[in-house]
C-alpha cells in the first residue's frame, strides 16, 4: 500500500484541496489523519500545512485572502509560482461532480495509513505481550476519521443561526407566499398543495416549476396522471400565457419565450402507482450523473405513487415520509399535492380535516396550502388559498386568488392589497354572478324554444 497520493494521479490531489478550501465539515473530519507529507509535490505540501495550520487556530479552512497573505511569506519564486497555479486548479474544481467521491477515497486512505501505523508500532509492545495497550492503538486507529459533527452547539454558533444559510430557500411565484414562509420552500423540506380534483393544483405545480426555470434553475417534475408532453404543453402556456388549446398556433412564440429561459426542466412520466419514492431516487441519481442535479423537485402527485403498508393511511403516510427523506437527502425543496375529501368541494375553506385518508400527510409536511374553488367561483376565475400548517411563519390565513386555467395564470394576493380586495369583492358577489348568469341562460334556451 502506498504511503503517498502520487498514485491517485494530480488532478485528484487538487480536488483534495479544494474540498479542504471548502468544506468546513470535512476537515474537521480529516484533520487529525491527514499529513501534508501524503502529498508529492512542495506546492501542495505548502498548501495542505496552512490549511491545516489555519483551521487548528481558527476552526474554519482559510479564505483567498488569507492565503494571499500567507503566500507573501514564500521567499523561493519557483514555489510560490506553483503555490498559486495549484490553488487557481483548486478553484476550478469547486464545481466537480465527484467530489463526494473524493472524500471517501481520501478518507479512506488516511483511515488505513492510521491503520498500518499502529500495526508497525504494536510490533514492540506484542513483544513485550503489552495487549491492552495494542488494543487500545488498534481500537484508536479505527475510530480514526469518524464524523466529529455532534450537531448544532447551541452555546457556540450563535452567528451560525443568523447566516442566510439556515434556510437555504426556493421562492413560489407569489410574494404573498414567499412572505409568509420566510421566503420560500427550502432545502429537505416538504411543500403540499391540497385540492378537489379538477380544481387547478397540478396548475399550481407547474407555476411552481415555471417560476424556478425562469430564475434559472433546474426543475425535475413527475407526473402521475398526464403524459410528458401533456405536462410540457402546460408549461408552455404558463410560461407563454397562450391558451392551452391554442399553442399549435403559436409555435414560434413558445420557442421565442423557451429559448430565453435560463433554467432547465425535466418531466418524467409514470403510469399511476407503478413507481414507489425509490424509483423516483433511482432516476434523481439518473439526472445527476447525467449533470442535471434538480434545484427543485415536483411530483404530481404523492398520492398516486407506490407505498408500503397494510391500510391505506399507512400506505400514503410512508410515502410523504419517504418524500420528505428525498428532499434531505438530495437537499432540495419538494412539492407535491393532495386530494381533498369530495365533501370539500362546496367549501369556502379547505381545512386540515378534509385531506384525502390520511392525516399523517398534515404531520410529515412542512407547509400546506389548499384551493376552494365552488361553481361561482370556477365561472368568475377566482378561488381561495388556505394556509393550513406552515413551520415557517403564521398559518390559517386565506389569501384570494385569481386563476385563468386556460393557461395557468395564477395571482395570490394578500386580502389588504388593491387587487385581494377587488378578487375578494368579487369572490363574495359571486353567488349573485352565478344567478344572473343561469337567469340569462334560461331565458336563453326559453326564447330559442319559442322560436
Amino acid at each position: 500500500m502506498t504511503d503517498r497520493l502520487s498514485s491517485y494521479g494530480y488532478s485528484f490531489q487538487i480536488k483534495v484541496i479544494t474540498i479542504l478550501l471548502t468544506d468546513k465539515i470535512f476537515i474537521q473530519q480529516i484533520v487529525d489523519i491527514l499529513s501534508p507529507t501524503y502529498f508529492e509535490s512542495d506546492a501542495n505540501n505548502w498548501i495542505v500545512t496552512t490549511i491545516l495550520e489555519y483551521h487548528a487556530e481558527y476552526k474554519s479552512p482559510p479564505t483567498l485572502e488569507v492565503l494571499k497573505v500567507r503566500l507573501d511569506t514564500v521567499d523561493h519564486d519557483v514555489l510560490k509560482t506553483q503555490i498559486i497555479a495549484h490553488l487557481k486548479d483548486a478553484w476550478k474544481y469547486t464545481g466537480a461532480n465527484d467530489l463526494e467521491f473524493i472524500k471517501d477515497q481520501v478518507l479512506d486512505f488516511c483511515k488505513n495509513q492510521e491503520i498500518k501505523k499502529a500495526i508497525l508500532g504494536s510490533v514492540e509492545l506484542l513483544k513485550n505481550g503489552q495487549y491492552e495497550d495494542i488494543k487500545s492503538k488498534i481500537d484508536n486507529a479505527l475510530k480514526a476519521g469518524a464524523d466529529k459533527d455532534i450537531g448544532h452547539e447551541y452555546m457556540i454558533n450563535i452567528e451560525e443561526r443568523y447566516s442566510e444559510s439556515v434556510r437555504d430557500v426556493k421562492e413560489t411565484p407569489w410574494e404573498s407566499i414567499n412572505e409568509i414562509m420566510d421566503g420560500g420552500l427550502g432545502k429537505g423540506e416538504l411543500g403540499v398543495f391540497v385540492a378537489p380534483a379538477g380544481i387547478g393544483k397540478s396548475w399550481g405545480l407547474i407555476n411552481i416549476g415555471a417560476n424556478a426555470i425562469k430564475k434559472g434553475l433546474t426543475v425535475v417534475h413527475y407526473t402521475l396522471e398526464l403524459n410528458q408532453a401533456y405536462v410540457g404543453l402546460r408549461y408552455d402556456s404558463v410560461i407563454t400565457g397562450i391558451p392551452n388549446q391554442n399553442l399549435k398556433h403559436y409555435q414560434s412564440e413558445v420557442k421565442a419565450a423557451v429559448d430565453k429561459l435560463n433554467g432547465e426542466l425535466i418531466i418524467k412520466y409514470y403510469p399511476t402507482k407503478s413507481v414507489s419514492v425509490i424509483g423516483i431516487r433511482a432516476h434523481i441519481e439518473k439526472c445527476i450523473m447525467q449533470d442535471k442535479k434538480p434545484d427543485i423537485v415536483i411530483v404530481d402527485y404523492a398520492d398516486l405513487l407506490v407505498g408500503s403498508g397494510k391500510e391505506k393511511h399507512q400506505v400514503l403516510e410512508s410515502i410523504y415520509e419517504d418524500l420528505r427523506g428525498t428532499a434531505g437527502e438530495y437537499d432540495v425543496p419538494v412539492w407535491t399535492a393532495s386530494q381533498a375529501n369530495r365533501s370539500a368541494l362546496e367549501m369556502d375553506i379547505i381545512e386540515a380535516d378534509k385531506i384525502a385518508e390520511s392525516y399523517g400527510k398534515v404531520m410529515v409536511a412542512d407547509f400546506i396550502l389548499s384551493l376552494s374553488r365552488k361553481v361561482q367561483d370556477k365561472l368568475a376565475g377566482t378561488g381561495r388559498w388556505h394556509v393550513i400548517k406552515n413551520r415557517f411563519g403564521p398559518d390559517g390565513i386565506t389569501f384570494p386568488s385569481k386563476l385563468n386555467l386556460s393557461n395557468g395564470q395564477i395571482d395570490i394576493f394578500t386580502e389588504t392589497s388593491v387587487q385581494g380586495k377587488e378578487t375578494q369583492k368579487q369572490i363574495d358577489g359571486g353567488e349573485e354572478y352565478t344567478r344572473k348568469l343561469l337567469s340569462r341562460k334560461f331565458k336563453e334556451i326559453s326564447n330559442e324554444g319559442f322560436e
